[in-house]
């Protein structure tokens, strides 16, 4: 059963104006625009809770705050606390969709995002805060770059926010092997933000708070439910891009995460839907003449981070990397319907980082985006 409550006549999420915007592109680009008009656009700020009422009370007079011209929904993925009636009793003005099961966050957004009409979707977890006036630079960056289809802006430590946080931190990338990094974090080195990284087109911009235009998100086909969660925003911004269209991260927008609020690091589930996703995610996207050497090679790699948990002793981990590969193999040889991009939208295959980020990180000792030859 599905339980969809408007609380307000009023629409929230039509902007009534907008002070000029600036924002920079990329250190190849010293050019400011100065934006001083933007169209008024409809904006859905969409909050996916599973169990989190902590977070909601924390965080939800913040969203509030911090973001009038959007309106926002907290979307309940079959929680099992009090989390609606902590909405309903302290937060009126936002409206909620309930459902009953816990469809992950892939399914979770789908499901969600059918019952809102917006111009944008902004799919942001439970546990961020926004700062002040953090929208508007996304939607100036989208008035300048039409081809643009999906942004976020830059998510640092909620703990220590002079930091980038893990889940996204500056606009990400992935490697020829699939392996995602970002600006400002490679596997679990996080860097100090000292404005190093400016606004910039990038791979991949993180589902903690990410920022998409609806009519482009349904064109590509949504979020693939298969994911249930991790890479499942990697796998949309590379389907995006394969049709086209561009991702970008934008400095002038920040926002503060506190990060495992669903799956802790170190969950041998979240292992096992790393590994497997990470491998559906070069199944699906990669160009097709690369593809089976590219699986291969990430496979062998796989192989010797399971070796490495057994040696250590982590049984679950290497029990989660083994039943990744499994459920792989599954998910390529029994399940029929394969979300993926049409052909009819097919444009380009994307090139990824050349070098193998594992290599660049554990032996050549990289720490830094910024060091990459990149």
């Amino acid at each position: 059963m599905v339980f969809f409550r408007k609380r307000d006549a009023h629409i929230i999420g039509l902007l009534d104006e907008f002070t000029p915007t600036k924002i920079h592109l990329s250190s190849r680009n010293s050019n400011y625009v100065d934006l001083s008009y933007l169209c008024i656009m409809s904006v859905a700020i969409v909050i996916l809770n599973f169990n989190g009422r902590g977070f909601l009370e924390k965080f939800l007079p913040d969203v509030i705050l911090n973001t009038p011209e959007g309106k926002i929904y907290v979307a309940d993925n079959g929680s099992t606390d009090d989390s609606v009636k902590l909405v309903e009793e302290k937060f009126p003005a936002v409206t909620i969709i309930q459902w009953a099961n816990n469809l992950g966050y892939a399914g979770g957004y789908n499901f969600a995002l059918k019952q809102i009409e917006a111009e944008y979707f902004v799919l942001m977890n439970s546990d961020i805060k926004p700062q002040k006036d953090w929208l508007k630079p996304l939607l100036s960056f989208f008035e300048l770059y039409p081809t643009c289809a999906a942004v976020q802006p830059y998510i640092l430590d909620f703990k220590q926010p002079e930091y980038f946080e893990y889940a996204g931190a500056a606009g990400g990338y992935w490697d020829q092997l699939g392996y995602p990094f970002s600006r400002g974090r490679i596997f679990d080195h996080l860097e100090k933000n000292e404005n190093q990284y400016p606004t910039s087109f990038v791979h991949w911009a993180s589902g903690a708070c990410l920022m998409v235009k609806s009519e482009l998100f349904w064109k590509v086909g949504g979020l693939d439910d298969y994911f249930f969660a991790h890479m499942e925003e990697i796998d949309l911004c590379w389907r995006l891009q394969r049709a086209g269209y561009q991702i970008a991260a934008v400095a002038e927008s920040q926002v503060l995460h506190v990060g495992g609020g669903t799956l802790a690091q170190g969950s041998p589930f979240k292992t096992y839907l790393n590994f497997r996703n990470n491998l559906i995610l070069l199944y699906k996207n990669v160009d097709p003449a690369l593809k089976f050497n590219t699986i291969f090679k990430r496979m062998l790699l796989d192989g010797i981070a399971g070796i490495r948990f057994l040696l250590d002793l982590q049984w679950k981990q290497f029990l989660a990397v083994v039943h990744a590969h499994f459920y792989f193999y599954k998910y390529v040889i029994f399940h029929k319907n394969k979300q993926n991009l049409p052909e009819s939208l097919q444009k380009n295959y994307i090139e990824s980082y050349p070098g193998n980020i594992v290599v660049d990180y554990f032996f050549r000792k990289i720490k830094k985006f910024s060091d990459l030859k990149f």
